[in-house]
């Protein structure tokens, strides 16, 4: 254990208010430590760009053994919660299998973006969380708790936002390792996408839009399985013309941190994220928000969002937009139904952030926007819990495994529970 000093997430935009960090070495440490803690929470790659993982205690798996165990007859892959998507992938290279689907960032925690529910991106891939097959926890009380799917509380403890326990291992779903192309289309116009959403979104096994939310969308990305019959070599897309040079998302940037494009093969842990392992994700010095509504209402939201670009332009590095497919995970924002994700990379301006983020939010919660869990945003319980079918489920299963409300936070008291 010892004394915290500044420690502040990776965006630098929040500093955890814990007094005390504990770095147990093995499973029965961790039980002990939570048993005795009042109020503790479990750190992952700091990632998220709230106060979502912090408490009066907060618990870092990273001495934990790194455990990978692949089960080709169950096609699943056991793996210690303190492992990134990068280092995973690393670990399944020489197996020969993979995930179904990647986030942007490589750097991530497993444990982490499936507890908040984070995504790639593909008209017919779930969440990161939809692939969890089994998960393993320690609950306040320091028992250890398992459940797979099929289990009755499973789709509530999986996207588990850090309030039923403190994750230590999960099993994942896998399939024989598969390679991806990558192509960047530049100049879409706005009538073309309108016109061509479902053409364009499925062009590819996993495709994100970049803009700025000027004149055109900047650029298209198509990840295209390298099997995939649908995928075509053409120089245009609706219009908008295929790239003869590497991009960067963020216009002007070096993409030297990128992914692999110029439609090259790779493996799918080197084409499905945007950003390589080992070198810096996105900008570096960013925050980033994100709002995911129902597909059915995706186009109404990118023209709400297009009306507040003049807000918007001085404080964004950039947008995504990118789908994503419907689960039966209780908290998860794709939560029975298909998805559209609006994300924004801004600049590092809290402040500005948040002002911006009062008009954002006006215009999409009438089309039921919900916002994404490790991100910058506004709305508290009264807003999204609405939007949740199954939160007073959640909130039941949260007082049955943390009777002692050990896990609970001021965030997740606002945000999440409410009153």
């Amino acid at each position: 254990m010892s004394a915290l000093r500044q420690l502040t997430n990776w965006a630098g935009n929040y500093s955890y208010q814990a007094k005390k960090l504990h770095r147990p070495s093995t499973v029965e440490q961790l039980q002990e430590i939570i048993a005795q803690a009042a109020k503790v929470r479990v750190l992952g790659s700091r990632h998220s760009f709230n106060g979502i993982a912090d408490s009066d205690e907060l618990i870092t798996l990273a001495e934990l053994p790194h455990d990978v165990t692949v089960d080709r007859l169950a096609a699943t892959v056991s793996l210690s919660a303190n492992m990134t998507y990068g280092q995973l992938a690393e670990a399944l290279r020489p197996e020969r299998v993979a995930l179904h689907n990647l986030a942007s960032l490589p750097h991530i925690s497993v444990a982490g973006a499936v507890s908040s529910g984070t995504h790639g991106s593909g008209d017919t891939n779930g969440n990161l969380a939809t692939a969890v097959s089994s998960v393993e926890m320690v609950t306040s009380s320091g028992e250890i708790v398992r459940a797979a799917r099929g289990h009755s509380e499973f789709d509530g403890l999986v996207v588990g936002l850090g309030a039923v326990g403190a994750v230590t291992r999960l099993s994942l779903d896998v399939e024989p390792a598969y390679e991806i192309r990558q192509r960047v289309f530049e100049g879409l116009a706005w009538d073309s996408l309108f016109e061509h959403f479902d053409e364009i979104t499925a062009y590819g096994y996993s495709v994100s839009l970049f803009t700025t939310w000027g004149p055109t969308v900047d650029q298209v990305w198509v990840k295209s399985r390298v099997t995939d019959a649908s995928e075509h070599v053409a120089a245009d897309l609706f219009g908008a013309v295929a790239t003869t040079v590497e991009t960067h998302p963020i216009l002007g940037l070096d993409p030297i941190n990128c992914t692999a494009q110029l439609g090259r093969n790779g493996l799918w842990s080197d084409r499905l994220p945007h950003f390589r392992v080992g070198f810096t994700p996105s900008s570096g010095e960013e925050l980033q928000s994100e709002y995911l509504v129902p597909r059915r209402q995706g186009i109404a939201a990118i023209e709400s969002v297009r009306a507040l670009a003049d807000r918007l332009r001085p404080l964004l590095q950039v947008s995504e937009i990118r789908t994503v497919a419907a689960d039966h995970l209780w908290m998860s924002p794709q939560y029975g139904r298909d998805t559209v994700g609006i994300h924004f990379t801004w600049e590092p301006d809290q402040a500005a952030v948040e002002r911006v983020l009062v008009d954002v939010e006006a215009a999409l919660a009438p089309l039921e926007g919900r916002p994404h869990w490790g991100k910058v945003f506004l709305a508290g319980a009264d807003a999204t819990a609405p939007l949740y079918e199954r939160q007073p489920d959640f909130v039941r299963l949260i007082q049955r495994l943390d009777s002692r409300a050990a896990f609970r936070n001021p965030w997740l008291e606002k945000h999440v529970l409410g009153a």
